[in-house]
């Protein structure tokens, strides 16, 4: 039996869809899914069984003009995950078509090209345009950078990521796989039980406060009776911002927490007890040790 395996990165702008790529091809959700841009802070490794090939997919940030310390931080992210893959995958909204932020993306790839490693392109929703219009763009971005195949997606719907997945499949290299065969990400369970708390917050919130609050797992306790115990806090900027979280009598983060702890539950599959806390921690943006726990390193984020 001949086995192959090796790491995919999935970049693109940010809500080009690579996070609902991810869970398509994983089967699984591991990677935070919300409609507002810049919600994937971490490089999320999710683990797809294809046939006797194991694809590690690194989920990046969206690439975008960074403008804070974390924006600095996860664009940097995102092109350490590309550099370390052996296949990068560039992801093109059909809709919204070669786009500014598009085109600098592929001057980057162009800039960072690395010996050896293949780049493919996969436009996504292509549900929401015609035929002429899709071809008239697959053309476009093909002429601005020598992708070796371009697949037509909707990572929504499930159209062509099958097909995607065979050709991921048998482009890796020869070699052992590197994680067990039934694990699906290589994120510790605490950060995943953290961003799911968090996409939770980001879906109720994003109109007052998307991107200034995080979340962290403080207590985990698996208890004999096959529960287990979690306790997170949730970290906001300033104390304006505790009282949204919190809702009038506590009838916001009661909810999101319910929420919270269904999905969690049925991901580990396991009775799960959550407990959250809001505290006001105005100076996170800039703590280092708030970087690492979300696998982002502070140094990228200077300016």
């Amino acid at each position: 039996m001949t086995t192959r395996a090796g790491f995919v990165a999935l970049i693109g702008e940010p809500n080009a869809g690579k996070s609902t790529l991810l869970n398509r091809m994983v089967g699984a959700k591991v990677s935070i899914v919300t409609h507002k841009v810049q919600t994937t802070r971490t490089r999320i490794r999710g683990i797809a069984m294809a046939g006797e090939t194991q694809i590690i997919f690194v989920d990046t940030p969206g690439l975008f003009r960074p403008r804070r310390r974390l924006d600095r931080a996860m664009v940097a992210a995102a092109w350490t995950g590309a550099a370390d893959a052996e296949i990068v995958v560039l992801l093109i909204e059909a809709h919204r078509g070669l786009t500014e932020g598009g085109k600098a993306v592929i001057q980057t790839l162009k800039d960072r090209a690395i010996e050896g490693q293949r780049v493919a392109l996969a436009i996504n929703k292509i549900d929401k345009v015609k035929a002429e219009a899709l071809l008239r763009l697959t053309e476009e971005v093909n002429a601005l950078y020598p992708f070796e195949e371009t697949f037509l997606i909707s990572a929504e719907r499930g159209h062509g990521t099958e097909h995607l997945k065979e050709w991921l499949a048998q482009s890796l290299p020869e070699g052992p796989w590197l994680y067990p065969e039934d694990q699906i990400a290589d994120l510790p369970l605490r950060m995943i039980a953290a961003e799911m708390t968090r996409e939770k917050l980001t879906l109720r919130l994003h109109q007052e406060l998307p991107y200034e609050l995080t979340v962290e797992t403080e207590a985990w306790e698996d208890r004999p009776d096959g529960s287990t115990k979690i306790d997170q806090i949730i970290y906001v900027a300033r104390d304006g911002h505790k009282g949204i979280v919190l809702g009038h009598k506590g009838e916001t983060v009661k909810t999101i927490g319910q929420q919270a702890r269904a999905e969690i539950s049925t991901f580990l599959d396991r009775p799960v007890h959550l407990f959250l806390t809001v505290k006001v921690r105005e100076n996170w943006l800039n703590e280092s040790e708030r970087y690492t726990e979300m696998g982002l390193d502070f140094r990228d984020g200077h300016a």
